[in-house]
């Protein structure tokens, strides 16, 4: 080792000490600014309000199915013939966190009425997040909006709320609007349902947050319900209309053929006894019509039955592996990390505050400041 070396090493040695010096003169200091963040963290831990999650465990059907199985075995038995098509387009689960967070899926979950223990009658998630009369109080919530959320209040104070202006009938327009209720309830709803998708194990793990235990499973049930609802619509859209177009076919061809096999029975019952070449030749005519609407008819009920089973086959299964259970113990806050996490936090604090305000007061010049200079340090320890 060089002399050069052995230097940094003393000059290590010394700095390392020094600091444990400083650290050491300040110790009550340190102890100080802890307990101030220990009793911080044990307030925060008691008023926080509770939380309870609730969630299920799903493993959907993802793969393409084929038109070789039971059911166009069936189908053949029938005389119809399925072909080789695939089973309808494929939805990967990975898109379920967007059907999760879209416009139409939050408004329908916002008319969900939830039983609480507090209240006689199920309540709305609508009205339960944005009415008055079912906010209540929170000390840390209200501490939280006069501190750090006192500029959103000022900003919303001196802006005026314009209306939203006259839109179309989403049904007709496609359009989807929001009320200020409803946008503020969303947001509230995508901090409170989360959806993981594990691609690797190929299941999905769905969960719903709520102030009771009763109600966050009520939720999630709620939840899962819809999913599987909005997943299963976009899965057989195509099949179904499909199934629409061939339904309204098969009403018309039927009719058709209804219409010429009675126009047949009423001429041959009409011309029975009679032998003539018109007869015979219109008798002809009208057999041609109706065999060839009667082709028309079967060959459109055999694809009527076709649609109906791809619908069938098209249809997402979701194996429900672990199902909606009301939980038994609260899942925030939890109380001896946030103290544990305050305490460390006050410790770290105050030794930075040893390590840094001796600079502040040389930099500052500060008269407040001059007791941390290290004059004033050596001073207190002699």
């Amino acid at each position: 080792m060089t002399v050069e070396q052995i230097n940094k090493q003393e000059e290590t040695e010394i700095d390392l000490i020094e600091v444990i010096r400083k650290l050491w003169a300040k110790r009550k200091f340190i102890l100080k600014v802890t307990v101030v963040f220990m009793a911080l963290g044990v307030l925060i831990a008691l008023f926080s309000p509770k939380e309870y999650t609730a969630g299920c465990t799903m493993v959907p059907q993802i793969g393409e199915k084929t038109t070789g199985g039971n059911l166009s075995g069936l189908a053949a038995m029938a005389g119809i013939n399925l072909g080789s098509n695939s089973g309808g387009d494929v939805l990967m689960p990975n898109v379920y966190p967007k059907i999760l967070s879209s416009v139409p899926f939050q408004k329908e979950l916002m008319q969900t009425e939830i039983k609480f223990e507090d209240y006689e009658q199920p309540v709305r998630l609508l009205d339960y997040y944005t009415g008055e009369e079912y906010r209540k109080f929170s000390l840390l919530g209200t501490i939280k909006k006069y501190t750090i959320g006192l500029p959103g209040l000022i900003l919303g104070a001196l802006s005026k709320e314009e209306a939203t202006p006259g839109l179309p009938d989403s049904a007709s327009s496609g359009i989807q609007s929001l009320s200020k209720e409803e946008d503020d309830c969303m947001k509230i709803l995508a901090n409170l349902v989360t959806l993981t998708v594990n691609d690797k194990e190929g299941y999905i793990t769905l969960s719903a947050s709520m102030p009771e235990p009763v109600a966050a499973a009520q939720l999630a049930y709620k939840v899962q319900v819809l999913l599987q609802k909005y997943v299963t619509e976009f899965k057989i859209e195509k099949a179904r209309a499909n199934l629409e177009f061939i339904e309204e076919r098969y009403a018309d061809a039927k009719s058709e053929f209804e219409r010429k096999q009675e126009e047949l029975a009423e001429f041959r019952d009409a011309n029975r006894n009679f032998a003539s070449a018109v007869a015979k030749t219109t008798e002809e005519r009208l057999s041609n019509e109706y065999a060839v609407v009667l082709g028309v008819y079967s060959e459109l009920a055999k694809q009527r039955e076709q649609a109906n089973i791809q619908v069938k086959e098209d249809t997402p299964i979701f194996a429900v592996v672990e199902p909606v259970t009301v939980p038994t113990e609260r899942s925030k806050p939890k109380r001896a990390l946030i103290c544990v996490a305050f305490t460390f936090l006050g410790g770290f604090c105050g030794v930075g505050l040893v390590l840094v305000l001796p600079f502040l007061a040389q930099v500052s010049g500060a008269r407040r400041l001059r007791k941390w200079l290290p004059e004033a340090t050596e001073k207190g320890i002699s």
